[in-house]
């Protein structure tokens, strides 16, 4: 899948963004309202936000969430190959994962990160091929399903896991949450079900991880769940689509495509503003920050490295057209360390 940027519009935030850098003259406006409502509903002003606008387009007033995001284990990879200008030695990688807690819908992750069971699949070979360039860090107690019981959550009252993609340090723990339905884009796995040995290795696939009745319990998106985004409707938004994920407006899902097939990442709002969880089209927020990609060695792992860049500059963009936007990299240190475990509610 080939993103669908409008890379034109871009250039012409960047050149313009003092003087209009809202979708339109009432954009602000309407992103002050906003904000005033939900300060009454919940006790915390949001940040208002011309981001807004998308929520308004997916059908009307859409309903906030509660995010809190969870480590399950890391792996370690040297600096250099994450992002570009890196240092020669190793350094340690989270694996995070998102739960929702959506007024409605209940609880909903996004991805899974590691589990236990990832060790079990690499035993044989070529899979031990994928734990020995990457090692992993993990320990008891660090799976998702246990990240939850230990912040009083229930793993049986999961009901909707949103695949980010179907690399296996995103999908390990899938199989501890027996209640959940999975939602995710069709081509994200569609392009990995035939892969096996070497080749589903340097894919990052492990076949096992996938629950046995998986294909009964899967929701990929359907074409009626797009939402398209008219030309020029916000100036710094590269999209020209979005999936409602829910049908209810609040979880607006992006492609991001390249480091994965069919990857994509989740818009959402909460109390405090509108955050994106970005899944791995940045491998830490210092990278889109400083415009710092990885090296072209990590290259080999993507399907599509033009996508990748692709993704990469259009999340750049979003960066410098709506600051207030929170950009959450799945493997980011400081996303870690300011939100996960006891950090900073988003």
């Amino acid at each position: 899948m080939k993103i669908k940027l409008n890379t034109e519009a871009n250039v012409e935030r960047n050149s313009n963004r003092k003087a209009n850098p809202n979708v339109n003259p009432n954009a602000n406006r309407h992103a002050e309202r906003t904000a005033e409502s939900d300060e009454a509903k919940t006790g915390v002003r949001p940040t208002p936000s011309a981001l807004d606008s998308l929520w308004e387009l997916a059908g009307g007033p859409a309903p906030r969430v509660e995010l809190r995001l969870f480590p399950t284990g890391s792996c370690r990879h040297p600096e250099w190959v994450t992002i570009r200008g890196g240092r020669l030695r190793s350094v340690r990688i989270p694996a995070l994962f998102a739960c929702i807690r959506h007024p409605r819908h209940g609880l909903i992750l996004f991805d899974t990160g590691y589990s236990d069971r990832f060790f079990r699949e690499t035993d044989p070979f070529p899979e031990r091929l994928y734990r020995i360039t990457t090692p992993v860090q993990f320990e008891a107690g660090q799976s998702a399903a246990e990240r939850l019981r230990a912040a009083g959550m229930r793993p049986e009252a999961v009901g909707r896991i949103i695949i980010s993609h179907f690399h296996a340090d995103h999908v390990a723990g899938l199989r501890d949450f027996p209640q959940a339905s999975f939602l995710y884009e069709r081509e994200a796995l569609d392009k990995m079900r035939g892969l096996r040995g070497i080749g589903a290795v340097k894919r990052g696939f492990l076949p096992g991880l996938l629950p046995g009745d998986f294909d009964r319990r899967a929701r990929p998106f359907a074409p009626e769940s797009r939402v398209d985004v008219p030309e020029g409707f916000l100036p710094g938004f590269a999209w020209r689509r979005l999936t409602d994920v829910l049908g209810d407006g609040s979880l607006l899902a992006v492609d991001l495509p390249g480091h994965a097939y069919g990857q994509i990442g989740l818009l959402l709002r909460t109390a405090r503003g509108p955050a994106l969880l970005c899944a791995d089209a940045a491998w830490s927020a210092a990278a889109y920050r400083e415009d710092r990609p990885p090296s072209a060695l990590a290259g080999v792992i993507m399907p599509d490295r033009r996508a990748y860049a692709d993704s990469f500059r259009a999340l750049r963009g979003l960066h410098e057209a709506f600051p207030e936007l929170r950009i959450v990299a799945s493997h980011c240190p400081e996303a870690e360390a300011a939100y996960a475990i006891g950090g900073s509610p988003l």
